[in-house]
């Protein structure tokens, strides 16, 4: 009896001890399921600085990059200051193109029971109130207090789906196929029941200023509920839906394409064959939780990681696909429009997106380094589609809007986009034809020969000049055609983008072409006055401008003042120093700057209206726009890494913080820019160069959090991760004391590409004082 008694206390005791263990490690599989599962997504809010929203800003119904943005618009009146503006109170129409010069497809579900039908044609907005409001990644709700109706959207990537629920005797929906929506004019709107479910269509974008050709928008509804009468307005483009009576839930389809009816149908059945709309909204969450999960960040505050998920959306946000599910993609490139089809995998899937894009200018220090790192596919499939631009019209843009070019900005941005994908390993492309065709935009005939939405003429760019002077007069002396006309930054422009491309010729062993745009590279020292000590305009004759006042914004150069854009020498920041007098007076010049720029908290304003207010816009640094956005990182290039550590911090925390609808990055937010690198200066990793020299090169300047983990596309790169680890990290202690990589030193606090890919860990301790 004594041993059996023992035995069982025995039994009892390794019972409780087994328990105990399979209860903690129970407790621990299940934190790191909860870690795992983070819900990235449900991190972001989209209302950031939607106050000072424009039309291609804000996404609610939307996937990454998709041709269908669906979302609420308060404003619809042309690009600057429409779309969803968070302080209007009134839903004009809920429609499914926010994206650089395009819009279309708005429409709105209504009572004909609270409004009659003769009116409702040029009255059927609504209030709704934010407090019965729900935004997410894929996901926007709200209540139209007019008609008593709730509104759900969510979407795929070319199919908007909606989900009504009416709740008076007389549901119809509203079709506005007519008058300005955003930056375009809708015009020829049609619509045609083809069964009692399904209605087809078309309307066109008008031609703008910026976008020269029109561009047609094909469209196929579907219902869950039949349509009993479709009814026209007559002379206003507006049409009407009278559904049959019931309280339930109604849901619609809404199908888009660029080319046809039949490629609009198609994009329904490949995209939304069944009528889960719940099934899409978690869809869509997924998607957008696999992208932004790719970087996972611990410590800081709530907040600061709720704002660091919404920075990272907003990087994958505003740049839209144009071609249908099956690759077929409307090209407006040449003297007639035509509809092409991209290269296809043995499945019958397009090898890359085609895209419609805002200008890549600036981006060499923001989506550049962002994408070709933490999301190489999405780089190399923007490559590809800007190749294909090329192989259909005969250059590479800067910025395409439906097929058409748009010569939006200056210079050639899309070369450092493409040569630093190729630096990185990115090149499943043709290299010659490749080379051939950035070339092309660098030489007379090229791009660099257009300025600002120039379409019909090759003289407002001045690379004429550029080539046979040395630098592009201000004024031209032929005339205005175009914007941006601004000699100064043209000529800097062109200089770092001629060393980009001299990268590249290094690189294909193209060495009289090496040497060539190298000599051209350095013609930026022909704007710079010696006397002045700033970049200055130079008049045909070589007189330098009179009077100057190099703190005068957007005049002499392009959305900058001189104080600002005279930093934008990123190839050779040693000859500008130079030039300066040497590393001590441009690090004491460029320090003086930062000192007064941090007293109007580093942007001119909040928004980019702002940029011409007296007292803003002479702020001689401007984190709210392109063009000084790397200068906090030139002190490490100069040998001062502390001031590079010290002022990129001040500048995140100063503007890149918070979650309101009042502000968010102080400026212009062009599709990415600023939020990927507010995501570059939280991560702490920058490059100069955008990196586009042959090894490029990470500057090391230290994370806002106490650990970043970088998923790496294994299709890509070798490694599994990259972890950046920080011991006594805080907002005090803003300087690296001590660097390695997999237990290796770092030298000068910059880390190569093909080593950090490679994947490991990156170890930095953290000092309040310079180490």
């Amino acid at each position: 009896m004594i041993a059996s008694s023992s035995i069982k206390s025995h039994f009892m005791t390794f019972s409780l001890c087994f328990f105990l263990m399979l209860t903690i490690s129970c407790q621990q599989q299940k934190q790191e399921t909860v870690k795992k599962d983070i819900n990235y997504a449900g991190l972001v809010y989209p209302q950031l600085d939607t106050e000072n929203s424009r039309w291609f800003f804000f996404s609610s119904a939307c996937r990454p990059f998709g041709l269908v943005n669906l979302s609420p618009d308060t404003e619809i009146d042309g690009a600057w200051g429409s779309g969803y503006r968070y302080k209007v109170d009134t839903i004009k129409g809920f429609s499914h193109i926010h994206a650089w010069q395009l819009s279309g497809l708005s429409m709105m579900p209504v009572d004909l029971g609270k409004t009659s039908e003769k009116v409702i044609y040029e009255d059927y907005f609504s209030k709704f109130d934010h407090g019965r409001e729900e935004v997410a990644p894929g996901y926007h709700k709200l209540h139209l207090e007019r008609y008593n109706i709730g509104v759900e959207l969510t979407s795929t990537k070319r199919v908007g789906f909606h989900q009504y629920h009416f709740n008076g005797k007389a549901p119809a929906i509203l079709i506005n196929l007519s008058g300005q929506l955003g930056p375009s004019k809708i015009t020829d709107g049609s619509i045609k029941q083809i069964e009692s479910k399904i209605i087809e269509g078309e309307l066109t974008n008008a031609p703008t200023r910026r976008r020269p050709k029109p561009t047609k928008v094909f469209f196929r509804i579907e219902l869950d509920r039949d349509v009993k009468e479709v009814l026209n307005s007559e002379d206003n483009g507006k049409f009407l839906l009278k559904l049959d009576e019931g309280k339930e839930k109604v849901k619609m389809k809404v199908a888009l394409s660029y080319t046809s009816l039949e490629n609009a149908k198609f994009n329904l059945d490949h995209e939304l064959p069944h009528w889960d709309f719940d099934q899409i909204v978690e869809d869509s969450q997924t998607e957008w939780n696999g992208l932004l999960g790719r970087i996972k960040v611990e410590g800081g505050t709530d907040e600061e990681q709720q704002r660091f998920y919404t920075d990272l959306w907003h990087a994958l946000q505003g740049r839209r696909i144009i071609n249908d599910a099956n690759g077929y993609y409307p090209d407006n490139t040449g003297d007639s429009f035509k509809i092409k089809q991209l290269p296809l995998s043995e499945n019958g899937e397009p090898l890359f997106d085609h895209y419609n894009s805002d200008s890549f200018w600036g981006a060499q220090w923001t989506i550049n380094t962002l994408w070709q790192l933490v999301y190489p596919e999405i780089a190399e499939s923007f490559t590809n589609s800007l190749l294909q631009y090329y192989q259909d019209g005969g250059l590479v843009p800067r910025g395409p809007a439906g097929g058409n070019y748009t010569y939006v900005m200056t210079g050639a941005s899309s070369t450092p986009f493409i040569i630093g994908a190729y630096q990185k390993g990115i090149s499943r492309f043709n290299l010659e034809t490749t080379y051939e065709a950035l070339k092309k935009n660098h030489m007379p005939g090229g791009i660099m020969t257009k300025a600002g939405y120039e379409h019909k003429t090759t003289l407002g760019g001045g690379l004429n000049y550029y080539i046979k002077e040395g630098y592009v007069p201000y004024p031209i002396p032929e005339g205005h055609f175009g914007y941006h006309q601004n000699g100064s930054t043209l000529t800097l422009e062109y200089a770092y983008q001629d060393w980009c491309l001299a990268q590249f010729a290094k690189s294909l062993d193209k060495i009289e072409d090496y040497d060539y745009f190298m000599a051209r590279s350095k013609n930026y020292q022909n704007v710079f006055d010696p006397s002045s000590g700033w970049m200055r305009p130079k008049n045909v004759t070589g007189e330098w401008l009179e009077p100057y006042d190099p703190y005068k914004y957007n005049v002499w150069f392009t959305e900058a003042s001189g104080a600002q854009n005279t930093w934008f020498v990123p190839h050779d920041l040693e000859g500008l120093a130079e030039l300066m007098g040497g590393k001590d007076e441009a690090i004491a010049k460029l320090n003086r700057q930062f000192e007064e720029a941090k007293k109007l908290g580093f942007t001119s304003g909040t928004s980019h209206a702002q940029e011409q207010h007296p007292e803003y816009s002479r702020i001689p640094i401007n984190y709210g726009n392109q063009p000084s956005i790397q200068t906090a990182f030139i002190f490490q290039n100069l040998g001062r890494p502390d001031l590079t550590q010290y002022w990129s911090k001040e500048v995140v925390n100063t503007i890149y913080k918070g979650l309101t609808t009042s502000r968010g990055y102080n400026g212009d937010e062009d599709q990415g820019l600023m939020g990927s690198l507010a995501v570059l200066m939280k991560i702490g990793l920058f490059q100069m160069t955008g990196g586009t020299e042959i090894n490029p090169v990470y500057q090391i300047t230290g994370p806002t959090f106490d650990r970043v983990e970088i998923e790496l596309n294994k299709d890509y790169y070798k490694g599994q991760k990259i972890v950046i680890e920080t011991e006594n990290n805080s907002k005090e202690n803003c300087y690296i004391k001590t660097a390695t990589f997999n237990d290796q030193a770092i030298e000068n606090f910059n880390l190569g590409h093909a080593q950090l890919v490679n994947g490991g860990i990156l170890k930095l301790g953290m000092s309040p004082q310079v180490p």
